[in-house]
């Protein structure tokens, strides 16, 4: 027997193989942790917005009701995971005084930590994104029959489930439908779509909501007061709706938030989370908005500029006016005192916006933005499809509400006015008649045919007897002398020329549009009534008409008539024998009237 001693280890060996495990017995400092994994809920009641998920729990498991597979399906952030690793907690819950699944989390169990931690030997947690073969299905499914080391039950977890292959599901199924006692699965997807059916009847599948905008701000406020900072409530309220009800969102930004500020400065303002978040200022969308619907493109178009040179993204902005457009229909439909969860100033300029409006246009208006947000994300050049998006947007304001547009197709009266609610109570839209919702081409056929039934002078003179007062012109001569008034010359001179008039009543005014004429012209024409009178104009053009002689056409007309007529009377008929040659010059009235402001000038030719 050798009794040759043994050498002693070799530590600097050991050191030089194995370096920086020469740790400090105290162990190392800490780092920063982020937010979103400090404030990780820890038990069922910490978790913010799910009410309706915990109460179904707490009843199952109180009842002893327990499912063998569970689906968590959500957006991103919040807390599909969590949720998964609080039931494998509960499920596995044990103290020196309980052993039995509870959803009490307050005291921690014998296992709690190890599943927290995702390093407990009977709870496994798969990412299906990064192993989606069968194979790894296979894995799982050999080690399902062997029972818990020290749990109760085995737990898998395996999150983004929908990335299996579809060989991957088939292995799972005959698994899910006849599983062991003492196995669980939990699954978690933000596409539950891509899950197949038959996975899915085998689960208990619950869906977690965003979190609302006022409950995650009242979140993040607790954990400012938590963590020492100082951020103002409206910066925390733009935090939440960035984070479009994600909570681990918002905490990622609430940490980037905090340090915006310091000490010195006080709270971190809403401006400055603003220009962090790279958002337009809130209030000039919502000034952007109100030039759009009131016409003034040009001052539209320029506050959109200002607001990307600013540092707006042309789609938080575009996202800004589809807010903007749905509060205005919630006022509309349930009246001003809607929950908008706005500060007061712009709860009234939203109601404001609401009385000029039908619920009609309102609609028309968010069909118009979703698409184009789409647009703006996906253009080469987001500016330039924002200004395209806008200008649609106040081309249709310009345009008579969709109810109203019915209405004349089908032979009836228009409606009240927009401030009226086109007729409607809040919340009780007017059934269309029954005569709107039949062939749109055979009821212009019938709208057509009464327009050529009626001679031009006679069209354009008619008011009918039971419209609604309107504030405006009352008949075609007026609105030209309107528009005289108004020097709006480009506008004047185009519907002089292009204009061949069918129907004229207060507040509506169809046309027949002749060859070559603006295809806009109808809208301008729309917008500026609306500004000149207060009221919406229903202005249409259509080229299946047959209107009458155009206000050029008329005045070339009339100076004909009044010249043929001075070569008729006697005393002009005596000077032209007397003087051979003579020319008829002019024709002066004592006291010209508007048909005839403009001097009638011919030559007769010898």
């Amino acid at each position: 027997m050798d009794d040759t001693p043994l050498p002693a280890e070799d530590t600097g060996a050991t050191e030089a193989l194995m370096p920086g495990l020469d740790l400090p017995a105290t162990g190392p400092t800490p780092g920063y942790q982020v937010l979103a994994r400090k404030y990780r809920p820890d038990t069922f009641e910490d978790l913010i917005g799910q009410d309706a998920m915990v109460r179904t729990l707490t009843n199952a498991f109180a009842a002893g009701r327990i499912a063998h597979a569970y689906m968590l399906t959500g957006v991103r952030g919040v807390g599909k995971t969590t949720t998964a690793r609080l039931i494998a907690r509960a499920l596995n819950f044990q103290t020196d005084g309980i052993d039995a699944p509870s959803m009490a989390l307050g005291e921690k169990g014998r296992h709690c930590d190890a599943i927290g931690r995702s390093a407990h030997v009977d709870v496994m947690e798969m990412d299906a994104a990064s192993r989606t073969g069968v194979g790894d299905i296979r894995e799982i499914l050999e080690g399902v029959r062997y029972a818990p080391v020290s749990a109760r039950y085995k737990v898998y977890i395996i999150d983004e489930v929908h990335m299996l292959s579809t060989s991957a599901f088939n292995a799972l199924l005959k698994t899910l439908e006849e599983p062991p006692e003492h196995a669980k699965f939990i699954f978690a997807t933000t596409e539950i779509r891509k899950v197949p059916v038959t996975v899915l009847s085998r689960c208990q599948r619950f869906d977690l909501k965003r979190i609302d905008r006022e409950v995650l701000t009242d979140h993040l406020d607790r954990i400012c007061g938590l963590e020492g900072a100082s951020v103002e409530r409206d910066g925390l309220s733009l935090i939440a709706r960035a984070a479009e009800g994600s909570v681990r969102d918002a905490l990622s930004l609430l940490d980037q938030a905090i340090v915006q500020g310091s000490d010195e400065d006080g709270p971190v303002s809403a401006p400055q989370i603003r220009d962090m978040l790279g958002l337009a200022d809130h209030a000039r969308v919502l000034d952007l908005l109100e030039q759009t619907l009131t016409g003034k493109t040009a001052d539209a178009l320029a506050e959109l500029s200002s607001l990307h040179d600013a540092g707006g993204d042309p789609v938080v902005i575009t996202r800004d006016l589809l807010d903007y457009v749905h509060a205005t229909a919630r006022v509309k439909a349930a009246g001003p005192g809607a929950d908008l969860g706005e500060a007061a100033d712009t709860v009234a300029r939203i109601v404001t916006l609401a009385e000029g409006q039908t619920l009609g246009q309102l609609t028309r208006m968010w069909k118009i933005l979703l698409t184009g947000l789409d647009d703006v994300r996906n253009a080469p050049d987001a500016l330039a499809a924002a200004e395209m998006t806008v200008l649609r947007l106040a081309s249709a304001a310009s345009l008579p509400p969709p109810e109203d547009a019915a209405r004349l197709l089908a032979g009836m009266p228009r409606a009240t006015s927009p401030a009226s609610g086109a007729g409607e109570a809040p919340g009780k839209p007017e059934p269309a008649p029954a005569s709107a919702t039949g062939s749109a081409s055979a009821a212009m056929d019938r709208d057509a045919a009464a327009h050529r039934a009626l001679s031009a002078p006679e069209a354009v003179a008619q008011v009918e007897q039971d419209a609604p007062a309107i504030s405006g012109p009352q008949t075609w001569e007026a609105l030209m002398d309107l528009l005289r008034e108004k020097r709006d010359i480009g506008l004047q001179s185009d519907v002089e020329r292009y204009v061949r008039p069918a129907v004229f009543k207060p507040g509506s005014f169809t046309f027949q549009p002749i060859e070559d004429a603006p295809r806009d012209l109808a809208q301008r024409l729309s917008r500026r009534l609306l500004e000149w009178t207060g009221e919406r104009w229903m202005i249409l053009a259509d080229g299946s008409l047959e209107g009458g002689e155009t206000w050029s056409e008329r005045r070339l007309r009339l100076k004909a008539e009044r010249l043929e007529a001075a070569r008729h009377d006697p005393a002009v008929t005596e000077v032209m024998r007397l003087f051979p040659g003579a020319e008829i010059v002019k024709i002066r009235d004592p006291q010209p009237t508007a048909e005839t402001d403009t001097d009638a000038t011919t030559e007769k030719r010898a």
